[in-house]
């Protein structure tokens, strides 16, 4: 049976702040979600219990608790309650592995290899990689998965002489810990973040319905010689997954 952690957490509302109590209610529960103190699957307990430590009403906690139902934080399980599913990883953009980011983060991150193989590069990737349209490179299709759910699908080419790559290899490791092992040094990226619908297939691969938001990125690595040792295009869904930056304004 799923454990109720909420009644071990201390909780506050200030009644003088602007902003709604719903919300602060609502950040809080989000917090101790990402710090893993509510961890996946444990029950948030009853609304009315929630309502009473607090001293507010069931409508306020209902609202703080539907907005983390909206963010796929929580879900309501008839016959169970509200159970806590995951929490949304915040990926700072930096030059690192998904796989590593989210080992950080404490996600218990999966890989399902779905195709490793030579083909030709298409237009787009050879621009990226820095060779001849038609040009022979490996494609590495893996689906990534946190807690046993599907978050991003991953589409990756690289030289096809780079390294030696196996299934096993890339399902218990990172392809980043993998060039690092091979003594290939990285030393920059140029990178794009967007977003679009799921295709049917998309969605079907990443557990989305159709037309289901995702965020794209697409982006080719340099090693320290300024050679493009990867390019990637990848899809997150857009309820698990968020990309975080860090603005400095020019002096």
């Amino acid at each position: 049976m799923a454990k109720n952690e909420v009644a071990d957490l201390q909780f506050s509302v200030d009644r003088s702040s602007p902003v709604p109590l719903y919300f602060q209610l609502s950040q809080q529960l989000e917090t101790a979600i990402e710090q893993g103190k509510l961890s996946p699957g444990s029950l948030l307990g009853n609304e009315i219990d929630l309502a009473g430590r607090l001293g507010l009403s069931r409508p306020t906690v209902r609202q703080a608790i539907q907005a983390l139902v909206d963010k796929g934080l929580l879900v309501r399980r008839r016959g169970i309650g509200t159970q806590v599913v995951h929490s949304q990883v915040k990926r700072p953009l930096e030059l690192s592995s998904l796989y590593d980011d989210l080992e950080a983060a404490g996600q218990r991150p999966a890989t399902q290899v779905l195709r490793l193989e030579t083909e030709e590069a298409t237009a787009e990737v050879a621009a990226a990689l820095g060779v001849a349209e038609g040009t022979e490179v490996r494609l590495i299709e893996r689906l990534r998965l946190t807690h046993g759910e599907p978050m991003a699908y991953l589409r990756n080419h690289i030289p096809v002489d780079l390294l030696n790559l196996d299934s096993a290899e890339l399902e218990t490791t990172g392809l980043y810990r993998l060039m690092r092992g091979a003594g290939i040094t990285l030393h920059s990226a140029r990178q794009s973040v967007g977003a679009r619908a799921a295709s049917a297939t998309e969605g079907d691969l990443l557990g989305e319905v159709e037309g289901a938001p995702l965020l794209t990125m697409q982006r080719t690595t340099y090693d320290d010689t300024g050679k493009a040792v990867e390019y990637g295009s990848h899809m997150y869904r857009a309820s698990r997954y968020s990309f975080d930056f860090q603005l400095l304004v020019r002096g």
